[in-house]
């Protein structure tokens, strides 16, 4: 359990970086992108205005006939305020120097480019401004430069709020990413923890199961290497030898083919069959056996076949283990009835006894590899447990479905679900 909770914690760091890194630099980029647009319409306001006042100063050029020359000196009109406040609108003359201002006092040269800057003034506040030098030009001459400039605290400010969402959103944001990798990361992990929970109960079970007959063979072997005093109980030891190999062997071809026959069936490797004339031969090689156990064994097929595609060898083994379960489990005098009828495009096959049924707390584990109904690991009743995984391993590589119902003391039902061509 410590590996899955190490695993779920990986899963979720790494979703968190992964989640957390694309977070970041997505607010990163949002953030640059929204300064810069914020600039922007900033910029064009700032620009409006001062065409605005170059606009007027040009107009009383024209209705005063002033004569354009190095000595004329536009008149500033009022200026038109910028979010309702400009720090100052200065004009200099083609040398650059200035000759009229209104606003905060300047230096008296014009030492900026015509253009944008940022600027900051030694005031208290350390305001920073956006100063916009613009040529003025009349009759394709440059009669003077307007300057206007306004404070960039309302833009500051709007920044400041986005980089305070930004600085607690973001690890908010990054603790549910967290929370939710953590709960993804348990989502993700469940079908692994059942496999490796499935696993861990199956290596025991295995274990268990091939060390009590190995530790039989031990001590048969060890008994019948001793000086016999009797001849007929070196013979018994060995047959219990040979006894317990033969068991050996059939649980070790049961794990190979739960190995083997993993997933669905290559479909070139499948025939069509008639699935009444295969229950029909099964029928009738099972008559003996229930007759010996004074059981009723009935058949009940329909008159037309049925055919689909099928292993015939693999289908005989799923519904014989279906079978010998319920010969094995039904007492002298019960019933046994195996019947096949079709469902829309669908085979249906029964195998029906009125034996000792199965308790509802362990129905639901039946078709698990090793498992006994009670967990009684005895041979009483012989097998390993593996019938029953084998026969739904079979269906469920045939694209059908198996299910079990039962009742104890009443018998147990079980019906398989096979596709029809």
């Amino acid at each position: 359990m410590f590996a899955f909770a190490r695993s779920r914690r990986n899963l979720t760091y790494l979703f968190a970086l992964s989640m957390g890194s694309i977070l970041i630099i997505f607010a990163a980029i949002a953030y640059y992108l929204g300064s810069e647009n914020h600039l922007q319409v900033f910029d064009e306001e700032l620009y409006s205005t001062s065409k605005a006042i170059t606009a007027n100063a040009q107009r009383r050029l024209y209705r005063e006939r002033w004569q354009v020359n190095k000595d004329n000196i536009p008149i500033l009109g009022d200026a038109i305020p910028l979010n309702g406040k400009l720090i100052y609108v200065r004009w200099y003359d083609p040398q650059r120097k200035l000759v009229k201002s209104s606003g905060e006092n300047i230096p008296k040269g014009l030492i900026f480019a015509a253009g944008f800057q940022t600027i900051q003034i030694n005031d208290i506040n350390k305001t920073w401004l956006r100063e916009l030098t613009l040529p003025v030009i009349q009759n394709n001459v440059v009669i003077g430069y307007l300057q206007i400039a306004a404070p960039l605290t309302p833009l500051r400010e709007n920044l400041n709020r986005g980089r305070l969402f930004l600085t607690i959103g973001v690890p908010v944001t990054l603790g549910l990413i967290g929370i939710t990798g953590w709960f993804l990361g348990g989502l993700a992990m469940q079908p692994t923890r059942r496999a490796y929970e499935q696993l861990q109960r199956f290596t025991a079970d295995a274990s268990h199961e091939l060390r009590t007959p190995v530790a039989a063979v031990l001590s048969n072997a060890q008994v019948a290497l001793m000086p016999p005093e009797d001849e007929s109980e070196q013979r018994f030891r060995l047959e219990n030898i040979e006894e317990i190999a033969k068991s050996m062997s059939t649980l070790i071809s049961n794990l190979l083919f739960l190995a083997r026959h993993e997933g669905p069936l290559d479909p070139t490797a499948l025939k069509s069959i008639d699935l009444v004339e295969l229950l029909r031969s099964l029928f009738e090689s099972y008559q003996p056996q229930a007759a010996t156990q004074n059981l009723n064994f009935t058949l009940h097929l329909p008159q037309q076949p049925l055919y689909l595609k099928a292993d015939a060898e693999l289908l005989k083994q799923a519904f014989g283990n279906l079978l010998a379960n319920s010969c094995k489990y039904t007492p002298s005098g019960g019933i046994v009835k195996l019947q096949l009828f079709q469902r829309g495009h669908r085979a249906v096959i029964q195998v029906e006894d009125n034996g000792i049924g199965i308790p509802s707390e362990d129905l639901p584990h039946i078709f698990e590899r090793f498992y006994r109904v009670g967990n009684v690991r005895s041979r009483q009743t012989g097998g390993f447990g593996l019938g029953l995984a084998i026969s739904q391993q079979i269906i469920q590589a045939h694209q059908g479905q198996i299910t079990a119902s039962s009742v104890l003391g009443q018998g147990s039902t079980f019906e398989i679900q096979l596709p029809l061509t």
